[in-house]
């Protein structure tokens, strides 16, 4: 039986990201929307949008190859686990032991390649331009991300987020310096990483401006439906990154109830809807940057990913 509960709550997470996934981009369109005065979509139009899409037929390019076909369906499998691995309203589920940053980092990685791949197999000029885009900021990003990883592991002594978050709630961390600095750093990370103003516009498709509309323009019914699930479980799994890392107030540890659990959900859904309404504030707040300015503030991220790092190491004395 002890096996079968656990099956069932690691299942219950997996449903649950995929479930709220759509509801957290919805949101962050609302507010968007009521802070310009605007009425905007109902906050159940990506459930509505995606149900659209899966009912349209499906139309290739004649030139399309295997590798178009399938990619949306990889690149939403490599984001869903990534998603479903990190911890939303427990610690220690069954299959925590995988919930390593590493792990998450390389199949994020995974789903941008083959992203990258479908969006050059057509030949389009469009595809070309978001594909180059796209490897120009991960390049950038990932070194950022691997800087955070390796922070955080210096002060937790792991890369697993089951421990990383009972570490982070515990009396001994207290305020550090190097805690804001990867905060920051994974801040701008996540911007960039969904496509968010202000380096990408997810409502737009000027071509001067687009990154990852570019890579799916060619796309549409059910493969451009998966390929925005993938979308909504990106932006998800970052909030949930940043909720677990450094706000892990709330999260049921290991071995608790069913009260626990329902009060690390409620907390869990909390940190989404205050991070989502942040998330429009600033997007409204700022105006889109300059593709070649991109480089220059995504810079900004590994300088203090480093910079929190190097004083961590020096502070302990090296490798000791």
């Amino acid at each position: 039986m002890g096996l079968i509960r656990a099956l069932a709550i690691q299942g219950a997470q997996m449903l649950l990201v995929l479930a709220v996934a759509p509801l957290l981009t919805g949101w962050v369109r609302v507010v968007k929307a009521r802070l310009v005065r605007r009425r905007g979509p109902p906050l159940l139009q990506p459930y509505r949008d995606l149900w659209r899409l899966m009912c349209k037929e499906v139309v290739l390019a004649d030139n399309a190859s295997w590798l178009f076909r399938a990619a949306p369906y990889l690149i939403v499998s490599a984001t869903w686990v990534a998603a479903a691995l990190v911890p939303t309203f427990a610690t220690g589920l069954m299959f925590s032991w995988s919930a390593d940053l590493i792990a998450i980092v390389a199949l994020l990685g995974s789903a941008r390649f083959f992203l990258a791949l479908a969006g050059m197999d057509i030949g389009t000029a469009f595809g070309g331009i978001g594909a180059s885009r796209e490897m120009m900021f991960a390049s950038l990003a990932e070194p950022a991300m691997m800087m955070i990883v390796f922070c955080l592991a210096l002060l937790a002594h792991s890369t697993q987020l089951s421990t990383i978050a009972e570490f982070m709630i515990s009396p001994a961390v207290g305020l550090r310096v190097t805690l804001a600095m990867a905060l920051g750093a994974l801040l701008i990370v996540a911007i960039a990483e969904t496509g968010r103003v202000p380096i990408d516009n997810p409502a737009t498709h000027l071509e001067l401006t687009m990154v990852h509309e570019a890579m799916v323009l060619e796309y549409s019914g059910r493969h451009l439906a998966v390929l925005e699930l993938a979308s909504f479980l990106k932006l998800l799994l970052y909030m949930s990154l940043i909720a677990c890392v450094f706000t892990p107030w709330g999260l049921a540890p290991t071995g608790s109830g069913p009260a626990a659990a329902l009060t690390g959900l409620a907390a869990w859904l909390g940190k989404l809807t205050l991070g989502g309404a942040l998330l429009a504030l600033f997007e409204t707040s700022v105006a889109k940057m300059r593709v070649f300015r991109v480089p220059e503030y995504l810079g900004v991220a590994l300088m203090l990913a480093l910079l929190g790092t190097l004083l961590l190491f020096v502070s302990r004395g090296g490798l000791r």
